[in-house]
Order: structure tokens, then C-alpha cells, then sequence
């Protein structure tokens, strides 16, 4: 294997004085990507063949599908359903409002798959109704942004689908299932962390746990935890592949949202396409020069490298691992999650393989590590929405959120070390990695 380390230098030093300048992610990788190629001698019809090889896949329309279903669902009046089946849940415990957002963003975030739709649309209601009720404006945002990263591990998640193409094809219907029971331990130990905190603090708790209202509000839910229904049990089952789940998945929220749930007109169904497609052009973007940087990277050998290097500092598994989070950490401080997903997936994933960790329950980690990445600064795009919406100062947010990213860190360390959270219910299914 031959190493050419002033081309790495390049690739990788000029993408890091472009990501400390705040260039945009995007640019940052392409045009790290042509001044390696052009340092090479390589020819730069490279990156145009690469750049439409990244999106040329038929399993990458699932994630406009899935984008689209989740801002139709988002803004079509399933969000006050939602809270009121959480609210006949939990809301009878101490901290019940705190309680009722964490269950709520499990809810919500099967059907949005986002962090940001989950914190915009969820913290809009909660985090108001939180402080009217007796609760600190900080302590509601905080919550609302910690839970919203629960949508990121329960499916469909258009960012699981990102990672098994960058993975080199796992099963979307493995990654789906696999998402679930991650998804509800990050949820128990927020609430373990939130019932802590409203227990010192003397928060209230709600009205008392009725049978009957549950089972009513299930009733008005229904339509909405239908979708998630469709998809997983199709992908799952066989029925369809997870890009024709999505796309039935859209027409079904069509329907709900303008004819049963009556939340949107048809010029809100215009103006809500209009969102999908800025999203979307981001996401676009973002895989196809990613493609010509993970190019660079293989031609390059840097995850043997980085591998080699990891392997180096210790031959402990457990140490590995634990390197392998940090990583994943540190990343999600400087940078955005699908560009991490894209870039780091080929290059950790062989040393996660390397240690016995199954690339599902890698997929997992990943996950939630930048799902934590987008609670932190200087880039933590949640921690900014939630800032915004709930009209609190980022500082004060990020002292309110610390007793929860050790809740999260919890959970994640658990995932990590413990292979059946994650690959119970996938291999439950069949699922044989």
C-alpha cells in the first residue's frame, strides 16, 4: 500500500482551515476534494462522474419521500394529537409536562424523523404551555431539544437511510428495527433525568391516569401512528422496498393531513413542498461532493490509515470503542449530521467491524452521537431552534441541557456496550449479522 501523505495533507488540511473559516460543509468538501484531485494530477471530470454516482440510487429517493411525509405530517395538525396521547401516558407524574414532551417527540418523531421538525413543531406548543404551568423556560427548552433527538433513532429516519448507503447497502428494514428499543431507552433516561430534576425543584405533576382517555386519544392518533405502520411493516414484511414505503408513505399523509386531520389547505401543501425541496437541495448536495471527498479518501487508503492509527494506540476493544464515540463527538461540534454520516462511515465503520461491533448496531451509535452533536456549539442546529423558539438565551439552554447530556451518554454508552438494544428486535425478524 502505497501512501501519499502530502495528498492527504491536502485533502484533509485544506477541508479543516475551511471548516474553522465557517464555510459551508458542502463547499468545504468539494472544493477540498478538487484541490486534492488537482494536487494528484488527477483529471476533474473525476468529480462530476463521482458527484452523479452519489445520487444516482435508487435506495436515496427514499430520504425526499421521507422528508416530504415528515413536513406534511409536521404541519398538518398531528402535533396537538400527539402531545394529548403523551399527556394521557405520563402526564399523571411529577414533572408530568416534562414527561409528556419526552413521550411526545417518540411519538412525533416516528413520523418526522427530524430533530428540528420535532423541536420547531413540539417546542412551539410545549415549551409555552411548560413555563405557564410552573416550569422554568430553561429547564422546557432543554428538555424539548434532548428529547427531539429521540426522532433520529425511531423510524423511518431519513438519516438511516443515508448511513446504509454510505455503508455499502445494509438492510434500511434492519436499521428501522433497530431503532426502536435505542430510541426508548434515550427516552426512559431523559425521564429518569427529568423526574430527578422536577422532584428538587417541586414541579407539578398532571391529572390523574385515565384508562378511558388514553384509549380515546389512541383513537384520535390513530391516522397519524398509521404512517409509521405503513413503512416499517411494509420494508419489514417485504412488501415494498423502503424507497416504495416512502412513497405510499407520502400520498397517506397527503390524505390525512388535508382530508381527515383537516390541518392543511392546498396552498399549505404547496408551501410545504417549497420547505421539502431547500431541505432537500441541502441534503442533495451534501451527498454528492461527499461522494468525491469519500473517493479521495479510498484512493487515498486513509481509512486503512485512521484504522491502523486507532489499532495503534491500543489493541483493547473496549478502549476502541470508546475512541470511536469521542470521535464521533468531536465531530458533532464542527459539523452538521448527514456530512458526518457521509464522511466518518467509511472510515469507522472497518474499525467498529474490526472489534466485533455489527454495522446496524454501529448505524446506531452514529446516530446518536450526532444526534448529541446537535445539541452542542458551535454548530448545534437544535440547540439554535430551541434556543429561538423558546426565547431563551443559548448559554442559559446549554447550562439547563448539561444534567441531560449525561443522560444521553448513558444511554449511549449502553447501546455501545450492549449489542442486543440494538440487534434484539432486527434479529427477531431474521436479521442475521
Amino acid at each position: 500500500m502505497v501512501i501519499n501523505s502530502a495528498a492527504i495533507a491536502v485533502l484533509l488540511g485544506t477541508f479543516a482551515i475551511m471548516i474553522f473559516l465557517r464555510f459551508h460543509v458542502a463547499y468545504a468538501v468539494a472544493l477540498s476534494s478538487i484541490a486534492c484531485l488537482m494536487y494528484q494530477g488527477l483529471p476533474l471530470s473525476t468529480i462530476s462522474q463521482q458527484m452523479i454516482k452519489g445520487i444516482r440510487s435508487f435506495s436515496l429517493m427514499a430520504v425526499p419521500f421521507f422528508i416530504t411525509m415528515g413536513v406534511l405530517m409536521g404541519t398538518g395538525g398531528i402535533s396537538e394529537k400527539l402531545i394529548d396521547l403523551a399527556d394521557a401516558c405520563v402526564g399523571w407524574m411529577t414533572g408530568g409536562m416534562a414527561m409528556v414532551n419526552i413521550v411526545a417527540s417518540y411519538f412525533f418523531g416516528g413520523i418526522s424523523g427530524s430533530a428540528s421538525a420535532d423541536t420547531a413543531s413540539l417546542g412551539s406548543i410545549l415549551i409555552p404551555m411548560m413555563v405557564e404551568q410552573g416550569y422554568d423556560d430553561d429547564f422546557s427548552t432543554a428538555v424539548t431539544i434532548t428529547s427531539s433527538c429521540e426522532g433520529l433513532l425511531v423510524p423511518p429516519s431519513h438519516n438511516m437511510v443515508i448511513y446504509a448507503m454510505s455503508a455499502g447497502g445494509i438492510s434500511v428494514g434492519s436499521l428501522f428495527l433497530a431503532g426502536y428499543v435505542p430510541g426508548a431507552l434515550l427516552a426512559i433516561s431523559l425521564m429518569i433525568g427529568s423526574y430527578i430534576i422536577s422532584k428538587k425543584r417541586n414541579y407539578p405533576k398532571g391529572a390523574k391516569f385515565s384508562l378511558q382517555n388514553l384509549g380515546k386519544q389512541l383513537v384520535k392518533s390513530f391516522w397519524a401512528l398509521a404512517a409509521v405502520i405503513i413503512v416499517v411493516v411494509g420494508v419489514v414484511g417485504g412488501w415494498f422496498t423502503a424507497t416504495e414505503s416512502a412513497a405510499i408513505a407520502v400520498i397517506y399523509s397527503l390524505i390525512v393531513s388535508v382530508y381527515i386531520y383537516k390541518g392543511l389547505n392546498w396552498k399549505g401543501v404547496w408551501e410545504s413542498l417549497e420547505k421539502c425541496v431547500d431541505t432537500l437541495a441541502i441534503v442533495l448536495i451534501l451527498i454528492s461532493t461527499s461522494s468525491v471527498f469519500g473517493y479521495c479518501l479510498t484512493t487515498l487508503h486513509v481509512p486503512e490509515i485512521a484504522a491502523n492509527a486507532v489499532v495503534g494506540v491500543t489493541d483493547n476493544p473496549v478502549v476502541i470503542a470508546l475512541l470511536l464515540n469521542l470521535i464521533l463527538l468531536i465531530l458533532g461540534c464542527i459539523m452538521d449530521m448527514a456530512p458526518i454520516i457521509l464522511i466518518a462511515t467509511p472510515i469507522l465503520l472497518p474499525i467498529a467491524k474490526s472489534i466485533g461491533i455489527d454495522p446496524v448496531q454501529f448505524g446506531i451509535m452514529m446516530v446518536l452521537n450526532c444526534g448529541i452533536g446537535l445539541l452542542t456549539p458551535p454548530v448545534g442546529a437544535v440547540l439554535f431552534i430551541g434556543s429561538a423558539v423558546g426565547k431563551v438565551k443559548m448559554e442559559r439552554v446549554v447550562k439547563a441541557t448539561l444534567p441531560f447530556y449525561i443522560c444521553m451518554i448513558i444511554a449511549l454508552l449502553l447501546i455501545t456496550f450492549i449489542p442486543a438494544i440494538s440487534l434484539g428486535v432486527p434479529r427477531m425478524f431474521g436479521y442475521a449479522g
